[in-house]
């Protein structure tokens, strides 16, 4: 039996890898992503050689690009949060990693896919219902529905029967569950299973606190093509390359911590700290870009389209039709969501300092409370408000007899 495993490196899935061998009799063939985590990838090639794994069956990618490109920018052309905060920085990442799972089976003729996701998280979800809708065959194990190792004493009892390496690290361990990529950073678990508890401050990686931020602001011009940013300060870059500098400004900064308690897809309600600096700034200066290049009604429908659209990527249904007709029209909108924001970066805060645009909407004759010269009728208001105003009237006149 050949299994295709999303693997890390680290203890988790080290034991997963054997706990396949052993189980299934299988052979195992690793795969890992770097999706920007900030950490190397390539010692996971020598930790899979350890374990038996042979040269040609690691699969070690370089996936930032086509992450913050096909997943990252498709998603922020929709102003997208869950539950009017969380910027769904491990939810968009999932989907790739499930796309890529099931395309190295098919290279490998494998009979399965594996992950680590336990059986209380949403990764699981996003996963195999992502693996499902691409390859609606394949076989999918899932260790932690099945093994009962289900302490971190009977994993390391485990590591130590079956000749797992186990790295000693100096220093306390963090008592956080963390996961990384480029678009955020997430700390579940320790203390913060309290809601009371405050996050300590030692737990945040990516950004300063607002308190120890510079105390002068930071400006930065984005220029937008299309409903994506395609250049910093006039400088043209990649869009894995604005993240990661957006990501280093904003931390700098202070800007893009988040505290929320979630709803989960699976039922319970979990508590997460999260640090999305790039993620924080891209939102803001992309409303900022579209409050002047949207049609009213426009801007105002995709509004009302964002939560489902959040949520079907929260629970995992990225490759559904739902979503990929969602993204059509909101792609469709953006073909004139084209020009430069101004953002000031200051102790934690987000400002826009200006936007303008070539397909601006915006009419300063009409809109000034100057003399506009005749181009808006004060005059007509009336009609227009009385024509609004009359079932309002009518239904009081009914009710009040």
């Amino acid at each position: 039996m050949k299994i295709v495993l999303a693997y890390s490196g680290g203890l988790d899935t080290s034991i997963i890898l054997r706990w396949l061998q052993k189980t299934y009799d299988a052979e195992v063939i690793t795969f890992t992503a770097d999706l920007g985590q900030g950490e190397e990838v390539e010692p996971a090639r020598a930790k899979a050689l350890e374990m038996g794994v042979p040269e040609s069956d690691i699969h070690i990618e370089d996936l930032r690009e086509e992450f913050t490109r096909d997943f990252v920018y498709p998603m922020f052309r929709a102003n997208t949060i869950y539950e009017g905060e969380y910027l769904l920085g491990t939810s968009i990442a999932r989907p790739l990693i499930a796309k890529r799972l099931v395309e190295i089976a098919a290279e490998h003729n494998a009979d399965a896919i594996s992950h680590g996701a336990t059986g209380k998280g949403n990764d699981q979800v996003r996963f195999e219902l992502g693996a499902y809708a691409l390859a609606p065959d394949i076989q999918v194990i899932a260790p932690w529905r099945e093994w009962d190792l289900g302490s971190r004493e009977s994993l390391m009892s485990y590591a130590a029967e079956h000749n797992i390496p186990i790295e000693m690290k100096r220093g306390t361990k963090s008592p956080f569950s963390m996961d990384a990529n480029l678009l955020h950073i997430s700390f579940e678990g320790g203390p913060l299973e309290d809601p009371w508890n405050e996050p300590p401050s030692e737990m945040w990686r990516w950004s300063v606190s607002p308190e120890m931020a510079p105390n002068e602001a930071t400006y930065l011009d984005l220029t937008f093509e299309g409903g994506d940013i395609v250049a910093i300060d006039g400088r043209a870059m990649s869009p894995a390359a604005v993240l990661t500098f957006l990501n280093e400004v904003g931390g700098a900064n202070g800007v893009g911590r988040l505290d929320i308690v979630e709803n989960r897809f699976v039922g319970m309600k979990s508590r997460g700290a999260y640090e999305t600096p790039g993620g924080s700034i891209m939102l803001k200066a992309h409303r900022a870009i579209e409050s002047i290049t949207l049609d009213r009604e426009v801007a105002h429908l995709k509004d009302s389209l964002m939560p489902k659209y959040a949520e079907l990527i929260y629970n995992g249904f990225w490759w559904s039709p739902e979503r990929e007709m969602l993204q059509v029209a909101i792609d469709h909108s953006q073909q004139y969501v084209n020009g430069e924001v101004r953002v000031k970066l200051y102790k934690g805060s987000i400002d826009i300092a200006g936007r303008r645009s070539d397909d601006s909407l915006f009419d300063e004759k009409i809109a000034t409370f100057e003399d506009d010269e005749g181009a808006y009728n004060q005059a007509d208001a009336e009609g227009f408000i009385k024509l609004n105003a009359l079932r309002l009237r009518n239904l009081a006149r009914k009710r009040g007899a």
